[in-house]
């Protein structure tokens, strides 16, 4: 396989990294993969994930999100929509270097991101062809809310930081807006409007994100689509055996339906 380091922008002119990972000979299929809050384009999903991908002969493209990796822009500005508009910018950067199947993966963050991006993109060219979704968050307000309860959105509101949901112990600079904004999207509207094969992969001991939106998400997409409940595991698919079940899946879907 080969790797590759680029930048593109937004539509607002930040400039965004990402490696391309293509395999050995030439392909036109492209899974675009979208980390969590916190994260970056070089987690163990999507590491993992390209390595599955490349020995089935399907190119990826990791990016991270703005203020976030290597991506222009301080962290506590980030919005949903900044996001989103980030994320079309990738698939639109795959489709004009000739991928032609393209499949999108996001998790948690990335989820809700992509699950907006596939909604989107259902009138584009090229069409996107799949979407998986690691425990994504199609109504984050209500995650925050629960996580975080009034007296926490209160101490947001008045110092624009939250406490560090990956488990840090310190509080994360990140504006209240961020909060106010992410209320205009509804993950479940969306997905009335995605037709392609989807694929939802959440652990039944998830401590952030409750099942139960990936239930209702379920029952929300108009297309193929399938939940995989991995018993035990966490948000982070932090045991072994769980991580593996979560990127197989993921890898076997893209496989199946970028073919």
């Amino acid at each position: 396989m080969n790797e590759t380091s680029h930048f593109f922008t937004d539509q607002a002119g930040h400039k965004i990294a990402a490696i391309l990972t293509v395999p050995s000979s030439p392909t036109d299929r492209v899974a675009l993969l979208c980390h969590g809050f916190l994260s970056s384009k070089n987690s163990s999903t999507n590491k993992a994930l390209t390595r599955l991908l490349i020995e089935r002969h399907i190119a990826t493209f990791r990016f991270d999100f703005f203020g976030q990796g290597e991506s222009e822009g301080p962290f506590e500005d980030i919005t949903v929509g900044l996001a989103l508009d980030q994320a079309k910018a990738a698939l639109a950067w795959a489709a004009a270097r000739g991928f032609r199947r393209l499949g999108l993966v996001g998790s948690s963050f990335g989820g809700l991101i992509a699950l907006l991006a596939a909604s989107e993109a259902a009138s584009s060219e090229p069409a996107l062809r799949c979407l998986a979704l690691k425990c994504p968050v199609p109504d984050f307000p209500s995650m925050l809310q629960l996580e975080f309860g009034s007296d926490g959105l209160d101490e947001w509101r008045r110092s624009n930081t939250m406490p560090d949901v990956t488990g840090g112990s310190g509080r994360i600079r990140l504006r209240y807006r961020f909060y106010e904004e992410c209320r205009l999207y509804d993950g479940y509207c969306a997905a009335t409007g995605i037709a392609v094969p989807t694929l939802i992969v959440h652990g039944d001991r998830d401590e952030l994100v409750p099942v139960q939106q990936s239930e209702r998400l379920l029952d929300s997409l108009s297309g193929p689509k399938h939940l995989l409940v991995v018993p035990g595991a966490d948000h982070g698919f932090t045991a072994g055996e769980h991580f593996t079940a979560m990127t197989r899946a993921i890898a076997e879907w893209m496989v199946r339906h970028l073919s």
